[in-house]
Order: C-alpha cells, then structure tokens, then sequence
C-alpha cells in the first residue's frame, strides 16, 4: 500500500497541531500511529478514501458515532447544499430553529422547550448551566462520559483519577480552576451505594444529577427508582447525556426505551449526521432558567447545522432506521461470537448494539493492533469497536467477517510462535490519554 502522501501530512500535523488532531479518539495512536491512514480525501456511504487513494470500508467507530445514516447522506447533503445556497447566515435567525425545537418536542413529549449549540461538549456544559441557574446550586453527580469542558474535568481535581472509569485514564486537569474542587462528583452507573454517598458528599448544595442512559449495560429498576426518587425529593433535575446513544435504538434518546424520566437531554453526534449541531431539551420551568443565564454565540445561529438535523431526523423515522443499525449489530456481534469461539479467543464482547465492542482477554492493544494493520491492508478500516451506519449493508458485513476470519487465523498463528509483536509495522495502539507530540 502506498502512503507516502498520508506520512508526509502527519509529520507536517504534529509539528503544527499540539495533539496532531481536534478529536482524541481520531488520534492515529488509538489504533497503530505508524499504520493509521489518519486523514481522508473522500468519504461515501460506509467507504473511505485517504490522501493516497487507498479505498477502505469503514468497519470502526464510523465518524465517532456523528454519521449514524453514513457519509454524505444525499438527502442530509442536498438539504444543506439548498440552504447554503440561499445564505447559511445573515443579521436574521434561520426558521430551521423554530421547526427543528418543534420537532424534537414532537419526538419527546416530555419536553417543552429547546436550544440549540454546534458541539456535544459545549451543549453538556449549556445543560449544566442551566440546571445550576434553575437550582441556584453548584455541586453535581454524574457518571459516564461528558466532554471536555471545566464543570466535567473538575471531578480529577480532588482526585486525579476520579475519571477513570467513566472514559479514559489519565485525564489531566491542567487549567481547570482549582476552585471547581468538589463541584463535581462521579458515581458509578448501576451502582446504588455509589450513588448515594455521592448524593451525601454534595449534601445541601446539589444541583443535577448528570448521565448517560447507556454505556455497556441498561439499568436495572432498582437503578433508575433511586435516580427518580432523588431528583424529585431534592427537586433538581435529572440531566441525561444522549449524545452517543441518542438516535441509535429507537426515533430519538435511548431515555424513551430504557425507562429514564429526564428534565434535560441533550443531543449531538448523530443528529446532523456529521454536520455540527447540538440540542438542548427539557422542561419548561428549567430551559426558562436560560434566559436568566448567559448564554450565547453566534455561529449557534448559522443554519446548516438546525437544517441536517431535520433531514437526518425525517430520514431516520421514515426508514426505520434504528431497526437497521440493530440488525447490522447483530450481524457482527454474532460473527465475532463464531470466530471468538473458533480459534479460542475469548473474547469479551460488549458495548450497547448498534455500538459495539470487543476484548482480547490477553495482551489487548497488542493483539487489535495486529488486527488493525492486517484488516487494513484487506481494505478495511477496523479496530476493536464497531459503529453501525445505516449505509452498512448484509453484504459489507459478510466481507467484513470474512476478512476478520482471515485475519484471525493469522493471529491465532503468532499467538502460538509468541512473535506478534515482531509482526507489527507500528507503535502498539494506546489506549489513555498521553502527548502525541
């Protein structure tokens, strides 16, 4: 495979760009720094092309979870090219606002109000504001993943590894104002004793309680009676993070499923299907509190994103499409279940379908970084997670395992001569977070 175009791009990015890239989970060191293809020039349904025109079906983390239809939808494309055309910004607001809250409401009934950002991270610390301003409190529990903003990243103050099992180890709250010690408190998901000394620890002063839905596993009654009956006896809100699992299992937040009865959800990711945009919903006498809170930008007011989002949201209910992305899940899940047990892996799989993941019980990122390399020079691009799109197909999906059963092979080989390091043509892939440059 050529990549002469790709390595001369990387040594120019990690001079230029502290980190080399905007997004850490796009950093070529979570799968092979070396082998990485990193950047591309075109991408189309679920196929990717790099700088040096190499052809790969993305099997990974498909956009991060933002292009849940799969790349350059046409229908998402054609909507923004219209209004690109007549002028995605001007002195005036874009109506696609007013229909896309109008929309979200209709989705979840719950709800009476909405506003609108461009990023996931910006939008948790929007929905946090606004709990704090409708609370008139300060202190907040939370497990999961939230982003990378001051109010989350917090938590490691007190104690550096507070986040560890939320993401990823190693978070490091540099520039966070050492005031912030204590505002957050993390507790961790299903955990009801967790739960409540975190609940004790912010005592007078709680603000919200902030999650995620689902990450690996779906709550338990019991979970979600003690989350309810807190919110309530305290009178705060109940802040659901929705941006990597809404629009996945069924037309809007995973909430609606799972049995969550939340004041706030917000979305991102696949809401504008890799264009930016992100919401905030909630109820009424809470989003009220926003207009007693700054809150503001301009490029929250640019139309392209509010217009995606209506394009994606019609093209997901319409088709189904959550179905879909289930039974793509499926399908790989129960491949990686049949190879895991032909060559005697043990893989633990996990993940909530159609977001997905799997385990080497052993030697993990030496192992995937193997599979990565050898997938990759089959024309895939694959890792031990798997994001369905609804552009995958039955057929992609038969390549894919194929492929993956090839490669296996060939690992279960190395494996018994104890030489798959000696295999590999790049770094082994890292897993926390580290300096890349």
């Amino acid at each position: 495979m050529n990549t002469q175009k790709t390595k001369a791009l990387k040594n120019k990015a990690v001079k230029l760009i502290p980190g080399m890239t905007q997004l850490l989970s796009k950093r070529p060191d979570r799968f092979g720094r070396e082998i990485w293809p990193t950047y591309f020039k075109e991408a189309k349904g679920v196929s990717i092309t790099d700088l040096d025109d190499n052809v790969y079906l993305d099997f990974s983390i498909g956009g991060i979870g933002a292009t849940v239809l799969g790349y350059a939808d046409e229908d998402v494309n054609q909507a923004v090219i219209d209004v690109i055309n007549k002028g995605s910004a001007s002195t005036l607001n874009a109506p696609e606002e007013v229909e896309l809250a109008e929309k979200l409401i209709e989705l979840h009934p719950w709800a009476g109000m909405a506003r609108f950002a461009r990023s996931g991270g910006e939008a948790m610390s929007i929905a946090v504001r606004i709990a704090r301003a409708a609370t008139g409190k300060d202190k907040v529990v939370f497990c999961g993943y939230h982003g990378w903003t001051d109010w989350y990243i917090a938590a490691n103050l007190g104690k550096k590894e507070a986040l560890d099992d939320h993401w990823i180890a190693g978070l490091n709250p540099n520039g966070i104002p050492k005031g912030l010690t204590g505002t957050a408190i993390p507790f961790k998901y299903n955990e009801i004793d967790d739960f409540k000394n975190a609940i004790k620890q912010a005592g007078d002063d709680l603000a919200a309680i902030v999650m995620e839905p689902i990450r690996n596993f779906e709550p338990t009654q019991e979970f979600l009676d003690i989350i309810h009956n807190t919110a309530k006896e305290k009178n705060i809100p109940l802040v659901l993070d929705e941006i990597t699992a809404g629009f996945r299992i069924c037309n809007g937040g995973a909430h609606l499923k799972l049995g969550f009865h939340p004041d706030i959800v917000v979305f991102s990711k696949a809401l504008g299907n890799g264009f930016p945009i992100s919401a905030i919903i909630g109820k009424e006498w809470i989003m009220k509190s926003a207009q007693d809170a700054f809150i503001t930008s301009t490029n929250w007011t640019e139309r392209t994103g509010s217009t995606a989002a209506l394009a994606m949201i019609n093209k997901f209910v319409k088709n189904d499409v959550s179905k879909h992305l289930l039974h793509i899940a499926d399908l790989v899940w129960s491949g990686w279940e049949k190879l895991s047990n032909k060559y005697g892996f043990n893989l633990h799989l996990g993940g909530f379908k159609p977001l997905i993941h799997f385990a080497f019980p052993d030697n993990h990122l030496l192992y995937t970084t193997y599979f990565t390399q050898e997938m990759l020079k089959k024309g895939f691009l694959a890792g031990s997670g798997f994001y369905a799109m609804y552009a995958h197909t039955e057929d992609d999906v038969k390549k894919y395992l194929s492929a993956c059963d090839e490669v296996f092979a060939q690992l279960k080989l190395h494996i018994e001569k104890n030489d798959v390091q000696a295999q590999l043509q790049s770094q082994i892939a890292q897993s926390g977070f580290g300096r890349i440059n």
